[in-house]
């Protein structure tokens, strides 16, 4: 035990002695909002012209706000909120901003929870109906007398899982205020989001919209550059490393978040070295150690039918039936089901999960001709079987399955056996 202690201190007293690389990693992490956000000054100048009515007491018009995730859409908004509210408080004009992300909070009751805390409300954690709630916020921004910009980040995950309910209301929130006014900003990874939306909702949500293309290589290392300067020390940054960095980023959907990500641990990789600068093998390191943890924590964050799909079509995989098409993942999947003890969803219902696999990057999905029979849609796993069985080996539902072998697919084999 001493031994290990002593171990311990040798680490702590390491870091601590060693400051040659970081001089503040918090700046690459998703969250830190800089002062300059490189080639998106369009993007704020839009949404400021958007939201500058409300420093007059006018109504801003709803916005609505997509991209792809690391291309800035939340940052930008942050940034103008930010500079929206301090610029309210030089000129007296009631207003007021609550962020919210969708993902996060999960459920309608939750969105209002914290809606109702950005007007001084408390409402208890559960136990009102969702209608009650909603009450209590619009009857906290008519004592509050303000202008109220709502952002509601990761919009479509939370139309995908609840429907239209809760924007629709909020769209219609004005019609009931007199003394407030309400403006929305919904922000949205999925480029397809706006199929989600009812047509009473999105002409009401899409007044105005602003969309955030991916970062090119050339960008990306703009930024890396900037942000560099203010996390790490002098001279421990080779360029080809940033080079490399923009490279694997802007080739995978023009990503700053991943890139920023990428930086960090390659500087975090090189500080345990005890390197003397990061290079370009920092960065390779740093890309296998990322993806890894990328793909477990995306499987295990996963909802309960998500998961049953996705291991059906790594069952299949056991049996040597790498390409599957829809029918025959539902065929396992509904056994899954029934194992565990869940009823399973619609086959339509299992087919739209596919779908949001494919999308994520977990399953890949591609459509074949088959001549005079049509096309059909082939599914295969996206991602390596190992990260797969570690994760689910150890789900509290999935892991009571590992040796479960679905009887259609002991037919299955029968048949490739003959």
């Amino acid at each position: 035990m001493d031994g290990e202690v002593d171990t311990l201190d040798d680490v702590f007293d390491q870091f601590l002695n060693n400051n040659r690389f970081f001089k503040d990693r918090d700046v690459l992490r998703h969250d830190y909002i800089p002062h300059k956000l490189p080639h998106r000054e369009e993007q704020i100048r839009h949404l400021g012209l958007i939201v500058a009515p409300l420093l007059k007491t006018e109504r801003g018009s709803n916005v609505f706000i997509y991209g792809k995730p690391g291309t800035g859409k939340t940052a930008v908004m942050k940034y103008v909120i930010n500079r929206l509210v301090q610029k309210a408080k030089e000129f007296g004009a009631p207003v007021k901003a609550v962020y919210v992300n969708c993902r996060l909070a999960g459920t309608e009751y939750r969105i209002f929870t914290n809606l109702c805390a950005a007007v001084d409300i408390i409402v208890p954690f559960t136990g009102l109906a969702t209608g009650e709630v909603f009450d209590r916020f619009k009857k906290g921004l008519e004592d509050k007398r303000v202008s109220f910009v709502v952002v509601l980040d990761e919009l479509d995950e939370l139309i995908k899982s609840r429907g239209n309910v809760l924007l629709y209301e909020l769209t219609r929130i004005n019609e009931a205020l007199r003394n407030s006014k309400v403006s929305i900003i919904g922000i949205s990874n999925d480029l397809r989001f706006k199929e989600l939306l009812e047509p009473r909702v999105l002409s009401t949500l899409s007044e105005e919209e602003i969309v955030f293309k991916p970062y090119n290589a050339s960008e990306l290392q703009d930024i890396l550059w900037e942000r560099a300067e203010l996390a790490l020390c002098s001279g421990v940054l080779l360029k080809g490393a940033v080079g490399l960095c923009a490279a694997l980023a802007a080739a995978e959907h023009g990503d700053a978040r991943r890139a920023l990500d990428l930086l960090r641990v390659a500087g975090e990789v090189a500080e345990r070295e005890n390197a003397k600068v990061i290079t370009e093998n920092h960065i390779r390191e740093a890309e296998r150690r990322i993806e890894h943890d990328r793909v477990i924590d995306a499987l295990a964050n996963l909802t309960l039918h998500s998961k049953f799909v996705l291991y059906s079509v790594y069952l299949l995989g056991k049996i040597k039936i790498y390409s599957a098409i829809t029918g025959d993942i539902y065929e396992v999947y509904s056994e899954v089901c029934e194992e565990i003890g869940v009823s399973p969803l619609t086959q339509r219902r299992v087919s739209g999960l596919i779908s949001e696999l494919d999308s994520i990057g977990l399953l890949s999905s591609r459509v074949i001709s088959r001549g005079r029979y049509g096309r059909t849609k082939k599914i295969s796993l996206a991602i390596p079987r190992s990260p797969l069985s570690e994760v689910y080996s150890n789900d509290g539902h999935l892991g009571q399955v590992t040796s479960f072998i679905p009887t259609c697919l002991k037919a299955k084999l029968g048949k490739t056996k003959n």
